[in-house]
């Protein structure tokens, strides 16, 4: 085991997935000679050449583009969009390309690439950085869709992704880049290094795509939360004193139906928290599947606590972000229903 970062242990990744086959290369805008814009690629061009990790212009749609006709001769790409909110001009290609060669080919050829995107906000990015868009990713028939909430789960998740066969969408929270972030972002950051998840297994030990985490047990309520939601809500079960069961998701797609189920068995109550915004966001299904699957458990309406549905604010930054207070008046809604 090592202490990381997620930016360390996501790093790791690549290096352990490039050294072990030949055919994994990384690429993006930035991604070679500079380590990308939060260096999570550093050091990887120098020790494993440009023909395996390189830069690419500033076309998101090229990227992919050139990443499933990698893919479809046999070689396992990943690659980098700067943002998740640079992603749209390469929409088509993940949906109408990428999602569909295995089908559309009766699976003679298949996509095994990897689209890792930094998202969510936090980081006073405004509205061109700060954008979490799983939903429309997970809309769509062939597609996996991850996000890690710490390095330990990052490098695992991040190598499953490379060794699938399909088509992966890896979302980073990069407000989680350097550290757990509870939604209090008036304390000190607190490193990764100084917290249990932040130590990481050596070598290819891999998290399976489609199993969701017990990161708190409880009696209370189930929150079901992914990415940095995990410790605001953790924050929010502290504040309020209700004795919350959270259930970090980490695979959106395939999701891990028996997880949910399961707690929400147990509890009889459902809250669901997003960074995203909230119509149609991803906590819509969350809600229908619950309904669907635990109604006769539940004994209080599900609340949804989430971004509001308004472009991500820069100056008002801080009544955008779901924090520990809005889940909080949530968790202790649910009880009194």
């Amino acid at each position: 085991m090592a202490q990381m970062t997620m930016i360390e242990a996501i790093r790791e990744a690549h290096d352990v997935a490039m050294a072990a086959d030949e055919k994994v290369v990384v690429y993006g805008e930035d991604v070679g000679y500079f380590g990308g814009v939060f260096r999570c690629t550093a050091g990887l061009q120098e020790k494993y050449g440009k023909s395996r990790c390189f830069d690419a212009p500033i076309n998101e749609a090229g990227i992919v583009g050139t990443a499933i006709g990698m893919a479809a001769y046999g070689l396992k790409p990943v690659i980098e969009i700067q943002f998740a909110d640079y992603v749209y001009p390469a929409y088509d290609q993940i949906v109408s390309e990428a999602a569909r060669l295995r089908h559309r080919s009766n699976a003679d050829f298949t996509c095994p690439i990897v689209i890792r995107m930094p998202t969510g906000g936090g980081i006073f990015g405004g509205q061109t950085h700060s954008q979490s868009p799983e939903a429309l990713f997970t809309h769509v028939s062939g597609l996996k869709v991850v996000m890690p909430s710490n390095p330990r789960d990052a490098k695992g998740l991040l190598l499953a992704s490379i060794a699938d066969p399909d088509p992966v969408i890896f979302l980073e929270p990069k407000r989680l880049y350097n550290g757990p972030f509870d939604g209090h972002h008036d304390k000190p950051i607190v490193s990764w290094k100084k917290h249990a998840l932040g130590d990481v297994p050596d070598g290819d030990e891999e998290v399976p795509l489609g199993k969701a985490a017990l990161y708190r047990e409880g009696k209370d309520v189930t929150v079901l939360a992914y990415g940095t939601m995990v410790y605001v809500a953790e924050a929010a079960v502290e504040q309020s004193g209700v004795d919350a069961e959270i259930i970090d998701l980490r695979t959106l797609m395939p999701l891990d139906l028996d997880a949910i189920v399961s707690s929400v068995e147990k509890t009889g109550r459902c809250v669901i928290v997003h960074e995203a915004t909230r119509t149609s966001g991803f906590g819509a299904e969350l809600m229908s599947l619950v309904q669907e699957t635990c109604f006769y458990h539940l004994e209080a309406p599900m609340i949804r606590v989430t971004g509001w549905d308004t472009p991500y604010p820069h100056a008002q930054e801080w009544e955008y972000f779901p924090g520990p207070a809005r889940v909080g008046e949530a968790l202790k809604k649910v009880m009194e229903a």
